[in-house]
């Protein structure tokens, strides 16, 4: 273009500020202007139009002949252009369908004339503008190029004023936008797009000397120009645009002048056009058919744009023109999107030249600039990230990572532009995980993951300030990192199995490749793999660096080496393991041993210097180690540099030789010129004197030998490594590395929706970031705290989804410490104050929202969130049921268990109140102390704020359902409620002997209820709680020595346990009853205390459980523990029932607890405390249970199995009831006394279904009877009347006993082998019982009864012929010991028996003297 001179442009009336038309609002149908499909209509504003333009011809229009006298003079060619198309308009001839096009053609021949002056020039493209709008679609893209044509060739007379020419120059912006905005705009071409754009530029940069309105708006057309050749990007398929450069015709984008401009004024002032093409050549005058514009264009413009950033590179201009171009190419980006990766040409233009540019501009010290940098990053990533992975890590390394943090210099505005930026990559959802995966676990790449979460954690820190915007900023991106984890979670199909990465054979790892990085089941396993082999690769350099041999040797150990180590895994590993010290790379590179020279060949063979000058390929080399000084070393390394390099580009050099001299001249050119000890600098006709005839005998080329110079000249080759940098500087030559590896990298892996690889993201970042967290959570107020509050659960879920326990313990550490409830020394009135501190508050509530919801993989935190907990009981705070076991007995509903302990016995509910009565508790309890006056103790009137800070905290509380933690626990994993369990047992602390205060006391009360409910709640997982909780209830016990709450909680909640477990847990009722077993080991003090209590629960236990107690051994233990009552005064008589309640009809008697029974029963007739009447009533479950015995030994022999072993214990048993009734015979008091003897004789009698057999009954008589007979006889003879009143009458009923058990028993006991010693015991006590003396004489009764009873049983043992003198040799000894002692008993038996004449008849048949068969 050309500078445009307006003539007559004062009187032209032109309107300077020409507001861009909304014809796009207006619909196609009417045409444009709403004028709808009539032609008249049309024809009237195409009429309109050019009548405007002759009237600014008229005033302003010079021609030669034109005369003021003269109206007949010839009219101006565009005059008459005009009138005809006036004429034309009108003319019912004229096709309607060539009007559009016809009517454009006047008005162009006035923008390209040069008679016109600014404001004819003006007024005719504002009539082409209009004629546009109203034609709309009916325009064909022959008349849009003939405009674009016409604009481009627009000429007229100088000397117009400045705001005239600025309208002219709008006028034309404004109808290039209406091409490119125009339907047919796509029919345009190639060309004539590239003409618009081209057009535009100039008038932007010809707008730099004119008015801020002209720069405003000529920039907006640029930027709209754009935005509509870009759009059109994703409609164009990758087929159907041709990937070529614009055709020479087509004249291309003009870039030749150094600001991308051509001259814009030829000598005359006059606007003209380098690049315009004539009407003839158009296609539409050469019948050409004209492609619709595309990719060759696009790729034109863009790297046009590019080359606005290249042009400021090389002169250096201020920030405007790279600003306006860096905005243009974002609007490109963004709305070309991710259809430029389907067209090389375009993303090859972004890879390189673009990233290159941005690389550059990143590291601006204008904030504009660097922000509209980071936006195109942000747009690149978003569409184009696939085609990118290692520019964005450049990106990152070079730009981001440097400028967001003060100790790399950065200013503080580019600080918080990178820290923003870096905050909107966070917050796209797969970010993270994407660099993690691409990069973190590429061994030839950055840590950018691990980089970018420490530089975030880090940023979030206000160490020694003040809480400022760039750590609320920080906290924002690692807040996004945070939740874009939670939110993988949340879609999380499952929870994935990662198992650990381990190398079991040596495998190259430089050649491990992937077999599907699309396929989540591949690439998962082997990132992670890469992972691990990367960090291996880090310790093992960390190793190397302190000792080579080790490091070599840690690495063959975890097969990231072979056993036997090669050239070249050696040099792989020195090659792409980043954190070697470059020292001793270099040493080992340069050493002559031939292990290490193979390794230097072989670490040369790593580089790729094809198509590369040999100074960037050198600087490569060099960048990897440190050049050894010694000669000899270098020069082994620069041949294998040498060698390498002639190898792979040959066409270079005559030999290779020639690339080894030029390279010790470039080192040496280097150290010349970079070297502050060196005075006398060597020139260019130096170096290029120094390398003459050194390619094969002649010289290089003097321009390759001067380009050599100059860039060692400008950029030092750095020989030596950079320490202390702290952040990856771009430099040209790594540049170029750079795009050589990103054709051969790994594909890009696109992060899923899937948590894959957070687990070990997480495990990285996680302790950073929860200490960030937590330090900005403390500086921070209201607002951020929910930020923070948020960053907390984002944290828990993830702790708790992946299984880092360990991550959550922290998490509740450093919450407790904000809930200041650990703190009870600094304030007097800690509820006022808790309620009065929003952070305290709003920590609680997540600690134990976090102990609900994740509790499953809490453990060591158990023990924090119990202090706090702890710390509300101590204060009043907690809810009544805090410690409710929800057990489903219905008498333990109406339970309520406080959450403040009294110092005195706190017993469970059903058991009577001892002590003192516990203090008002819970919620509403605190509450009502607060506002109740002490009438001892005047106090103040509570005010409103410390009303309304009780009732904000207890809010709190509620809200933290601080209950549902132990209520619930029946959900938690088995590992987290073992690790709650032990946590309540730290808490409450080892029980002491001495006495403890009443606040400790009062917290091992509490704990033991909380573990108590927790047990009950879990009773299907009993079996993992019990030892613990057992253990910790018997140091209870056994350390206690007087009552107090605490053993009285540990005594009821273990029979509670029992009770409340024992139908349920059949497998472990022994070790539950066996637990009982502790209150038989209480201090005689404690038990008898809670001896009444006890008994009630222990009788409730066998009420509630007696069908689930199977074993002997828990009968055993709970009729021991019935048992003991016998003889206490208050609980004698619930034990007593308990035990009728077993025993009663034989319901729950059993062979199991028989023998238990029985004797306390016998305990309890015995007893003296109440009445008799409890003693015979045991006696009479005493001799009832006879019916059980019985019963049993029919369902015995009912079996057959084991029939034998199980009617020999039933025998014992019977035995043991006889022993414990003849126990009873012998009581002091005639009622029980007697009433036993009575219940023995019914036990002796009615044995016909026990199955007794004949040694039974003679072990009944040697340890029953016959002891009962000797024991009352000795009672009766040495022992007080007082004692043991009315005797006379229970030798009686003893004496009545033996003899109707004899009688009974006889045809039993005749066939016993000791028969006649058995009936001799009988005669020998009743001989003694008839000589006892009662107070002094004999006893009258004795006398009487004793020879009846001996009568009656003689002459049944006559009637059965067992007593009968025998006529045998030897004589009867049986007749003769019988009437031995019967005679002493009374001496007219004999003849009683066997009257004369019998006893004639059995003394003439022999003497009494000699043996006696037995005969039965």
């Amino acid at each position: 273009m050309g500078r445009p001179r307006m003539l007559g442009g004062a009187s032209g009336g032109i309107d300077p500020i020409a507001e861009e038309p909304h014809h796009h609002a207006r619909s196609p149908a009417d045409g444009g202007l709403g004028l709808g499909p009539d032609p008249a209509a049309l024809a009237c504003a195409i009429s309109a139009e050019a009548s405007a333009v002759l009237a600014v011809m008229r005033r302003g229009l010079r021609h030669p002949r034109a005369t003021a006298a003269d109206d007949a003079v010839a009219e101006h060619p565009l005059v008459a252009s005009l009138r005809a198309l006036r004429r034309l308009a009108f003319s019912p001839s004229s096709p309607a369908a060539a009007l559009p096009a016809a009517a454009l053609r006047p008005f162009l021949d006035a923008v390209r004339s040069v008679d016109a002056g600014a404001a004819v020039t003006s007024a005719s493209l504002a009539a082409l503008h209009e004629v546009m709008s109203l034609t709309g679609p009916a325009l064909p893209g022959a008349a849009l190029r003939e405009v674009v044509d016409a604009v481009d060739s627009c000429r007229f007379e100088a000397g117009a004023e400045p705001a005239a020419e600025e309208a002219v120059l709008m006028r034309m912006l404004q109808a290039l936008l209406a091409c490119l905005r125009a339907p047919a705009a796509p029919a345009l071409g190639d060309q004539h797009v590239c003409t618009a754009v081209n057009t535009c530029f100039r008038v932007v940069h010809q707008a730099a000397a004119k008015s801020e309105l002209l720069q405003r708006f000529s920039r907006h057309a640029m930027h709209e120009l754009i935005r509509c050749v870009f759009a059109r990007l994703p409609k164009i398929s990758s087929a159907d645009g041709v990937d070529a450069a614009v055709k020479p015709e087509m004249g291309g984008m003009d870039v030749n002048h150094p600001f991308g401009i051509r001259q814009m004024e030829n000598g005359n002032g006059s606007y003209v056009s380098e690049t315009g093409t004539s009407d003839e050549n158009s296609a539409d005058g050469s019948g050409l058919v004209v492609e619709p514009y595309g990719i060759p264009c696009m790729v034109e413009i863009f790297q046009f744009l590019c080359s606005l950033l290249n042009v400021v590179e090389q002169i250096g201009l201020d920030e405007d023109l790279p600003l306006f171009a860096l905005k243009l190419i974002n609007s490109a980006i963004e709305l070309g999107g991710s259809s430029i990766q389907k067209h090389p040409k375009l993303l090859s233009l972004v890879q390189d030249e673009l990233f290159r540019n941005l690389m550059q501009f990143g590291l601006s010290m204008s904030p504009l600039i660097l922000s509209i940098v980071c936006s195109i990053a942000l747009n690149l990533y978003h569409h184009l990230r696939t085609e990118l992975k290692l520019q964005l890590e450049a990106f990152f390394s070079c730009i981001i990572i440097r400028l967001a943090q003060p100790r790399f210099g950065a200013t503080y505005h580019q600080q918080e532009i990178a820290m923003e930026a870096l905050v909107d990559f966070c917050r796209q959802k797969s970010f993270m995980v994407e660099m993690y995966a691409n990069l973190d676990c590429d061994i030839t790449c950055r840590n950018v993951f691990e980089e970018l979460a420490n530089l975030l954690s880090k940023s979030a820190f206000p160490i020694n300030c003040p809480l400022s915007s760039m750590h609320i900023l920080a906290l924002e991106g690692l807040i996004a990192v945070i939740q874009g984890m939670a939110d993988r979670i949340g879609g999380a199909t499952s929870r994935p199995e990662l198992l650990p990465v381990e190398l079991d054979e040596y495998t190259p790892f430089w050649t491990v490749k992937c077999e599907n990085f699309s396929d989540p089941r591949h690439w998962v396993k082997f990132v992670r793999q890469r992972k691990y082999v990367k960090r291996r690769l880090m310790i093992g350099a960390d190793h190397f660096n302190r000792d080579p041999k080790k490091g070599l040797e840690f690495l063959q150990g975890t097969h990231l080496l072979p056993e036997k180590l090669d050239p070249q895994s050696v040099a792989c590993f020195f090659r792409y393991t980043a954190g070697l010290d470059k020292n001793l790379v270099g040493d080992f590179l340069g050493n002559h041993d031939e292990f290490c020279v193979q390794v230097l060949h072989e670490f040369a063979q790593t580089f790729d210097f094809h198509e590369m000058n040999l100074d960037t390929a050198l600087r490569l080399f060099l960048e990897t180690f440190r050049l050894p000084g010694e000669s000899q070393k270098i020069q082994r390394v620069l041949e294998a540099f040498s060698d390498r390099y002639y190898e792979q580009s040959p066409q270079s050099f005559a030999n290779k030789d020639t690339a080894l001299v030029l390279s010790y001249s470039i080192i040496m050119l280097n150290t010349d010129q970079h070297n502050m000890q060196v005075k006398k600098k060597m020139t260019e006709e130096d170096f290029i004197k120094n390398n003459r005839n050194i390619n094969g005998g002649s010289d290089l080329p003097r321009e390759m030998l001067s380009e050599l110079y100059h860039s060692i000249c400008r950029n030092e080759i750095k020989t030596t490594p950079e320490q202390g940098l702290g952040y990856f500087e771009m430099s040209p030559s790594r540049w170029i590395d750079l795009m050589r590896k990103s054709k051969s990298t790994s594909p890009y892996i696109v992060g899923d929706s899937q948590p894959f690889l957070d687990h070990d993201m997480f495990a990285v970042m996680s302790g950073p970031t929860i200490a960030a967290i937590a330090v900005v959570f403390d500086h921070s107020e209201h607002e951020v705290l929910l930020t923070c509050v948020d960053g907390f659960l984002g944290v828990a879920k993830i702790s708790a989804f992946h299984h880092l326990e360990d991550v959550l313990d922290d998490l509740v550490v450093s919450l407790c410490k904000f809930t200041t409830l650990l703190n009870t020394s600094l304030v007097e009135e800690p509820v006022t104050a808790f309620g009065d501190d929003l952070k305290a508050r709003l920590a609680a509530e997540t600690l134990f929202t976090i102990a609900n919801r994740y509790g499953d993989y809490l453990r060591t935190g158990w023990r924090n969130v119990l202090d706090c907990i702890l710390r509300l009981h101590k204060l009043g705070l907690l809810p009544a049921r805090v410690a409710s076991d929800a057990a489903d007995d219905s008498e333990l509903s109406a339970e309520a268990v406080q959450g403040k302990a009294a110092p005195s016995a706190v017993p469970p509910s059903h058991i009577p109140m001892m002590g003192t009565p516990r203090k008002s508790s819970g919620l509403m309890g605190r509450f009502s102390q607060l506002l109740s006056l002490d009438s001892e103790e005047p106090r103040s009137q509570p005010t409103e704020q410390q009303l309304a800070a009780h009732q904000r905290t207890l809010q709190t509380i509620q809200k933290c359902r601080i209950d549902s933690i132990f209520t619930e626990s029946k959900f938690l994993q088995p590992d987290s409620l073992l690790q709650l369990a032990r946590a309540l047992i730290w808490a409450a602390g080892r029980p002491q002997k001495v006495a403890s205060s009443p606040d400790d006391e009062d917290t091992a009360v509490f704990c033991l209820e909380l573990l108590i409910a927790i047990t009950l709640n879990n009773r299907d997982r009993i079996v993992l709680l019990w030892q613990g909780v057992y253990e910790h209830i018997a140091n209870i016990v056994q350390s206690t020595v007087m009552p107090c709450a605490l053993v009285e909680k540990a005594i009821f909640g273990l029979l509670r346990i029992c009770k409340s477990l024992l139908p349920y847990k059949e497998n472990l009722a022994d070790e539950l009853l066996r637990s009982l077993q502790l209150i038989l080991k209480l201090d005689a003090r404690v038990a008898d205390a809670y001896c009444e209590n006890i008994t009630q629960e222990v009788a409730r236990l066998v009420k509630a459980n007696a069908a689930h107690i199977k074993s002997q051994m828990g009968w055993r233990t709970v009729i021991l523990l019935l048992s003991i009552t016998a003889r206490h005064p208050d609980a004698s008589e619930v034990g007593f029932e308990a035990i009728v309640f077993i025993m009663t009809e034989g319901a729950h008697l059993s062979l199991a607890n028989y023998g238990f029974c029985i004797e306390a029963s016998r305990q309890f007739a015995e007893s003296r405390v109440g009445l008799a009447d409890r003693s015979v009533c045991a006696l009479d479950l005493m001799s009832d249970s006879v019916r059980s015995l019985a019963l049993w030994s029919q369902e015995i022999k009912a079996t057959c199995e084991e029939g034998e072993k199980g009617l020999e214990a039933i025998r014992e048993m019977w035995l043991k009831l006889l022993q414990a009734l003849k126990k009873l015979s012998l009581d002091q008091r005639e009622e029980v006394r007697n009433y036993a003897l009575a219940s023995l004789q019914r036990c002796l009698t009615a044995t016909e279904e026990i199955c007794l057999q004949s040694a039974t009954w003679s072990h009944a008589f040697d340890l029953v009877i016959f002891s009962l007979l000797d024991d009352l006889l000795e009672i009766s003879q040495n022992h007080s009347q007082k004692d043991y009143r009315n005797m006379e009458g229970s030798l009686v009923l003893a004496m009545k006993l033996v003899a109707k058990v004899y009688l009974q028993l006889l045809p039993d006991l005749f066939g016993l082998s000791s028969f006649c010693k058995l009936w001799l015991g009988v005669l020998s006590r009743m001989e003694k019982y008839i000589k006892i003396k009662v107070r002094g004489k004999r006893s009258d009764k004795l006398h009487e009864v004793i020879p009846d009873l001996l009568k009656n049983i003689l002459l049944v043992m006559k009637n059965k012929g067992i007593l009968a003198k025998r006529s045998t040799i030897g004589g009867d000894s049986l007749w003769e010991l019988t009437w031995l002692h019967a005679n002493n008993i009374s001496t007219s038996l004999l003849a009683d028996v066997f009257p004369s004449q019998e006893y004639e008849q059995q003394s003439s048949a022999g003497s009494p003297r000699g043996p006696s068969p037995v005969e039965a």
